[in-house]
């Protein structure tokens, strides 16, 4: 049997990370992985998480199994969190492995209640989305997102492709920090998504990742809760993994708004799609998560830090556009500091991302996506002249 198998190809990211660990050079950058890293290169457990594992340690009785759905106060912690007051009654959801987990949860659950929805998704977009979507075998499209011009939202190109939805299919937004430009939409231009899609009769899948690393934890969560409001049916999958730097433990949910008379006969299949995957969901984010929220004084520690990464990713983004304004003598760069959150897409070609590898021991991702937590105040201007020199 298993001799019928064939290779699969290698994961781009992944090949480039073991590509930046064999590189012998000690000046090396590695903007190419997207986890949050400080001043020092270290991914930092945060104050509050640890103080909450200390905590668990110490009061923790049993690791017998969590519900099929997780733990009702993680649920109910994190609905509060990304939707605020007014939505429990009709918010069903479930802990899920990490924001992919919940991505992959509600994809089958759209494959399940109707299999021929077709799934819109942002070209470009984080490259799971579409790679998911293919293996579950469903149909899919694109909407134009990204302008190559500006290096901001096609928002002409965004609408009219989105016209073309039909009622019932489910239309991925990126809640926040799009994932891989950094570029976003405004509040107004969300407007105009939501109302088209209304129109549409759409079904849309948040998914929300990055909520705290663009322009703060309500601010990051204002669209999603605009078109939890608007719509009857909304799927929103969320991702622990940043803002609590809980990378390892696996920590998402998927939260599925409905009527409320419709909301335990959704708890169920949520549940039933759980015991298919992989029966009950990783409980130790998800309690220290818990902890983090229940807790005043945790909360506000974990806020404050927080605090510190995201304007950390502000301040390096604000010196990158400037070193690159210097070092090109033109503001072709100035939409880094524009952008929110981990990444932006730097309109590099393909030729000169790989000539900043081999010459000069800067990796990113071929389509000159850059993690810019993966950067501090001395390799900034390093990545500045280095850009200038291959970008002519």
């Amino acid at each position: 049997m298993l001799e019928s198998l064939n290779p699969q190809p290698q994961d781009k990211i992944l090949a480039l990370i073991a590509m930046f660990r064999d590189d012998p050079r000690t000046d090396k950058i590695d903007l190419g992985v997207g986890v949050y890293k400080d001043a020092t290169g270290l991914t930092p457990v945060m104050r509050a998480v640890k103080a909450a594992e200390k905590k668990l340690w110490e009061v923790e009785t049993t690791k017998t199994y969590t519900g099929l759905a997780g733990e009702p106060a993680y649920n109910a912690a994190m609905v509060g969190l990304i939707l605020g007051e007014g939505f429990s009654d009709r918010a069903a959801s479930v802990a899920t492995p990490g924001g992919t987990g919940a991505i992959r949860q509600a994809l089958e659950l759209i494959r399940m209640a109707a299999p021929k929805a077709k799934v819109w998704m942002s070209n470009p977009t984080w490259p799971n989305h579409p790679s998911i979507v293919k293996y579950l075998g469903m149909p899919a499209a694109e909407y134009r997102y990204f302008d190559a011009a500006t290096r901001g939202v096609d928002f002409a190109g965004l609408m009219a492709d989105l016209d073309g939805v039909a009622a019932g299919d489910a239309v991925l937004l990126h809640g926040c920090c799009h994932n891989p430009t950094g570029a976003n939409l405004s509040q107004d231009q969300w407007d105009q998504v939501i109302a088209l899609l209304q129109r549409k009769g759409a079904v849309p899948l948040v998914d929300l990742a990055y909520q705290g690393f663009g322009d703060g934890l309500d601010a990051d969560a204002e669209a999603t809760r605009k078109v939890a409001a608007a719509f009857p049916e909304v799927l929103i999958a969320a991702s622990c993994s940043k803002n609590f730097g809980i990378y390892r433990e696996r920590t998402g949910i998927l939260i599925a708004l409905t009527s409320p008379d419709r909301k335990a006969v959704v708890q169920g299949n949520l549940n039933f799609l759980n015991r298919q995957n992989y029966s009950f969901p990783p409980d130790h984010g998800a309690r220290l998560v818990t902890m983090i929220l229940e807790d005043p004084a945790l909360t506000a520690d974990w806020k404050a830090e927080l605090e510190e990464v995201r304007q950390n990713m502000l301040s390096l983004r604000k010196q990158l556009a400037d070193e690159l304004r210097r070092a090109t003598n033109s503001d072709r760069f100035d939409f880094v500091a524009d952008h929110r959150g981990m990444f932006s897409r730097l309109g590099l070609t393909e030729e000169q991302v790989v000539t900043l590898r081999e010459k000069h021991g800067i990796y990113m991702v071929g389509d000159s996506r850059i993690n810019i937590a993966g950067l501090n105040a001395g390799t900034v201007p390093v990545l500045a002249a280095a850009i200038a020199q291959v970008a002519g």
